[in-house]
């Protein structure tokens, strides 16, 4: 893989993960999502990965009605690249994952390359009160997941979603059998350069955060692929800005949000995703890099433009 000239900033930005009780800055409603994700676009985010939440009490959501409410917002404010997920929750079924991207057709989707123990349960200790009753068994739930994504699975959304639509993926890996399941269907004909493949570090269940498994994974990446793919790197929680500037200085892009960490340094939550956008943006910025824009970043990855979505 090439050094990239230019970084691309990803902000992810409230995901499946986290719950209302963790942070009174986490966006719940669709209008919370779209002000937040416009404000980490205005900050310097090429790509928006986006999940919904139900509005009444911030539980996940797969419907498309509440997507739709975000989308359109989003789209007219900025000209950021949109990538709705397709991993949904750990416990959402696989037709519910897909119907928001398979009615909106957007420019990426977020693709899991692999079964995985996938839980947050140890933090289910140090919350003292819930804001909603479903989060403490959804927290401790994880504990006995998993998150399911067999290469069945991986095939029906690489047909239906990226050869139907002409969704490209944010391929999401959270351990090295993950870049090789990756290869299989590279090997098989059903993904073609370029790839974005996004290696993720710190999530119980996967790969640590040690930078020594960030040189393996892109080591791993470079073997199996060569120049064919852009490389990102997220961590989760307190690992997030130290891990993400210790792998862009190896060449990575980055991504950055609520949904992968709820803070902003050390003890301190960060009050936005903004405010995670800016900060690993003026890290860069000091080391000498220059932000990717969002055209810069469809040209990049081979995506067909916003002009090409159902939203």
């Amino acid at each position: 893989m090439a050094q990239p000239d230019k970084v691309i900033i990803t902000c992810a930005v409230t995901g499946a993960i986290h719950t209302p009780s963790m942070s009174p800055h986490l966006p719940l409603t669709p209008q919370d999502i779209a002000t937040q994700a416009i404000d980490a676009a205005r900050a310097g985010a090429a790509i928006l990965h986006l999940h919904a939440r139900d509005p009444a009490d911030g539980r996940p959501s797969a419907d498309p009605e509440v997507f739709a409410r975000f989308l359109a917002p989003i789209k007219a404010a900025t000209d950021a690249v949109i990538n709705i997920t397709s991993g949904g929750s750990t416990k959402m079924s696989l037709q519910e994952r897909l119907a928001p991207p398979l009615r909106f057709k957007p420019e990426m989707a977020s693709l899991n390359m692999g079964s995985m123990n996938f839980s947050i349960h140890p933090v289910a200790a140090r919350i003292k009160e819930w804001k909603y009753p479903w989060e403490q068994g959804y927290v401790q739930g994880t504990e006995d997941i998993i998150f399911r994504n067999t290469f069945l699975d991986i095939r029906h959304i690489l047909k239906d979603l990226g050869e139907g639509c002409g969704t490209r993926f944010e391929f999401e890996c959270y351990d090295v059998g993950h870049l090789y399941n990756l290869a299989h269907f590279v090997d098989a004909g059903l993904v073609k350069p370029p790839f974005f493949i996004q290696t993720i570090f710190g999530i119980l269940g996967g790969i640590g955060p040690d930078p020594q498994c960030v040189t393996f994974m892109r080591d791993t990446a470079n073997r199996l692929f060569g120049t064919d793919y852009r490389w990102s790197v997220l961590a989760a929680g307190r690992h997030q800005m130290s891990l993400l500037t210790h792998a862009a200085v190896m060449g990575a892009n980055v991504r950055v949000g609520l949904e992968d960490s709820l803070y902003l340094g050390r003890g301190q939550l960060a009050p936005s995703n903004a405010a995670q956008v800016g900060k690993i943006r003026h890290l860069l910025e000091e080391l000498g890099y220059a932000i990717t824009t969002p055209d810069e970043a469809r040209e990049m990855l081979a995506l067909k433009g916003a002009a090409n979505v159902a939203f």
